[in-house]
């Protein structure tokens, strides 16, 4: 569903004047209709965790509606496991390098997966700064798998992924979904766990297992609860 104005406004506790300056001063991704902007859920997403906007908790539950049962991200990351020590020395070896070592059942095409998602890496980066980055298509990424799975990915080196913070990335999250829908879901959960000052602490320190999907599991219990949310932005 496209995104309103007024809605984002809400959601993101300022002024609809604020949000039109975003729009012309930081890049704010929206989509013109004639005289009015609409806005794409995973993008907003995207957009909020790399210029550390904080959003209403309430945004994090507008991906759970439906009758569709939807994974938590404790479950996801159980699926996808932990990568360590991802081999390259460019953004584009690293990437060929992750999907190569992801659990992936045998038929998913992993040459596809990679172009899409160096085609988006080109484009724009994914890191969203503290020398993290979520690599992802413009277009959610479904691919022919039973569950979906977060894998969280700590490379040998850090590698320049042209973040705005100007670190280095060192860890890279990645998404495989079932639908798009989960995957919308699976992102919004991982945005709302990397405000956590304690889960950011624990990449940093490259923790990884269940002492990483223990402290996302205790998080995920406040999802769309708990936070603090600021009540207006400042540009």
């Amino acid at each position: 569903m496209q995104l309103t104005v007024p809605e984002v406004a809400r959601y993101f506790k300022v002024s609809e004047k604020t949000i039109h300056r975003w729009i012309a001063t930081r890049n704010m991704p929206a989509r013109r209709e004639g005289n009015l902007c609409r806005f794409n859920r995973a993008e907003l997403l995207e957009w909020a965790a790399f210029n550390k906007i904080e959003v209403d908790p309430s945004f994090f539950n507008e991906t759970a509606n439906g009758d569709e049962p939807l994974p938590d991200l404790a479950g996801a990351l159980k699926a996808g496991g932990f990568l360590e020590n991802v081999e390259g020395e460019d953004k584009q070896a690293v990437l060929r390098n992750v999907v190569e070592r992801l659990p992936l059942p045998e038929g998913v095409g992993r040459d596809f997966l990679f172009q899409v998602l160096w085609a988006r890496e080109a484009l724009e980066s994914t890191a969203i700064g503290d020398g993290i980055a979520i690599p992802h298509a413009r277009n959610p990424i479904v691919l022919r798998v039973s569950r979906p799975q977060c894998t969280l990915c700590y490379l040998a080196r850090p590698v320049d992924f042209g973040a705005l913070d100007g670190q280095p990335v060192f860890a890279l999250f990645v998404l495989v979904s079932t639908t798009v829908r989960v995957h919308l879901h699976l992102l919004a959960r991982l945005a709302y766990a990397l405000r956590n000052e304690h889960v950011r602490e624990l990449v940093r320190r490259r923790v990884a297992g269940d002492q990483f999907i223990e402290a996302v599991s205790r998080l995920q219990t406040g999802m769309g609860v708990e936070g603090t949310v600021k009540k207006e932005q400042q540009p």
